[in-house]
């Protein structure tokens, strides 16, 4: 029997997916330390859970720790103590590290966190990546920007997905940033070469510091495109097939960028960009489960529950390696403008001709608020073993739906 205990601030969908799967897989005693009151633990949840203990900041490794030790008091040593959200990586490596737990360390948590450390060291390795700079005052800001040319890209060391990202195309946007951002010796922020190309993710699970299993997905269009204009209805797509010359600059350099990084044991989330020349350039790298449908959309792809293959990779050291069957794909629903779902126009016609093709969806309800961020208000996602079909399939999707958004 293991003893396990999962960090899960809130108990949002995703996260209480994570959750409900651990607590239920056998020879597994699972505490979960969260900021939720135990009263709102759903009670589905609840009955699976060996141990609760409730803190004010999750995010915060002494808290962590405190809770960690009670939950030994009640269950037995933890074993294991895992987390699905990017922020938590570090915190949990130093509780780890201080309680003498088994799992990712805090060096390794903070490369692949902390973007600059990792772009430092991906370089020193010889991975190829975007020409960076941590800045910390105006003057160094100019300077970067005077030695790599517009447009940049700036975002703060440790954000997670594409959050507070920003296209830096002149020295007027720069300025206005930096106006709206003021960077500072305890506040410093990252600027980088701008990447063009398609961008993918390589999505990969290591153990023994062995690459054993990877996926990758295509962007159409990019996610800064995607931020930096709130109507488009963009799309990911996951091709059945991901052989050949177009994938296998990154079947070489993401497996090296983790081993250069110090993973070991984990599942990683990489985007990485196919350049105009043919030549890959790695973005970042996180280590936790992809957000964005991505953990669902690798499931159908290879017929299998990422969510369960997680938990076990993580608590119980295990994952079994399964076969590629199909292609998959989301197209995200997004409204042009602010306020609430007015309507939503097409639906039934799309449908009609793809929904024998649907596995998910969450379509836009009328009185919904508009998305607060680039994933929108809605998406379908879609599956078939030809790639061909499910970009058929998207781009009717995108085209054929119009999310209408309105005031008041």
């Amino acid at each position: 029997m293991v003893v396990a205990a999962f960090v899960a601030p809130y108990l949002l969908e995703a996260t209480a997916r994570f959750v409900s799967v651990a607590a239920q897989l056998p020879d597994v005693r699972l505490g979960l330390v969260t900021s939720e009151p135990v009263e709102r633990i759903p009670p589905d949840l609840r009955r699976h859970l060996a141990g609760h203990w409730r803190v004010d900041d999750a995010l915060d490794p002494r808290q962590l720790a405190w809770a960690v030790t009670g939950l030994a008091g009640q269950l037995g040593r933890v074993e294991r103590l895992v987390g699905a959200l990017e922020q938590l990586q570090v915190p949990l490596a130093q509780v780890r590290e201080s309680l003498g737990i088994d799992g990712m360390d805090v060096r390794t948590a903070r490369n692949v966190r902390d973007k600059s450390p990792m772009k430092e060291t991906l370089q020193a390795a010889g991975i190829p990546c975007a020409r960076h700079a941590l800045v910390r005052s105006p003057g160094a800001a100019t300077a970067f920007a005077d030695q790599v040319g517009f447009p940049l890209v700036a975002k703060p060391p440790a954000g997670a997905g594409a959050q507070s990202t920003f296209r830096l195309d002149d020295g007027a946007m720069l300025r206005s940033w930096l106006a709206a951002v003021p960077v500072g010796a305890d506040s410093p922020a990252l600027l980088e070469e701008f990447l063009t190309g398609e961008e993918h993710t390589f999505d990969s699970v290591t153990l023994g510091g062995s690459t054993v299993w990877s996926s990758i997905a295509d962007y159409r269009p990019p996610p800064l495109e995607v931020l930096r204009n709130p109507w488009i209805q963009w799309t990911v797509v996951l091709p059945r097939d991901i052989t050949g010359p177009r994938y296998e600059g990154i079947h070489r350099w993401g497996p090296a960028a983790l081993k250069a990084l110090g993973v070991t044991d984990a599942l990683t989330h990489m985007e990485w960009f196919a350049r105009p020349d043919g030549s890959v350039a790695v973005s970042e790298v996180a280590a936790r489960p992809p957000g964005a449908q991505l953990t669902s959309m690798h499931g159908h792809v290879h017929d299998f529950d990422l969510f369960r293959a997680w938990t076990e990779l993580v608590i119980l050291g295990r994952f079994d390696v399964p076969e590629r069957r199909f292609a998959a794909g989301t197209a995200y629903l997004r409204g042009m403008g602010r306020g609430r779902v007015r309507a939503v126009h097409g639906v039934d016609a799309v449908l009609q001709k793809i929904g024998h093709l649907v596995v998910e969806a969450r379509l836009p309800q009328a009185g919904q608020p508009a998305g607060a961020d680039y994933l929108g208000e809605g998406y379908v996602m879609v599956r078939d073993p030809d790639t061909a079909v499910v970009e058929d399939a998207l781009h009717r999707i995108v085209s054929g739906i119009r999310v209408e958004l309105a005031e008041g």
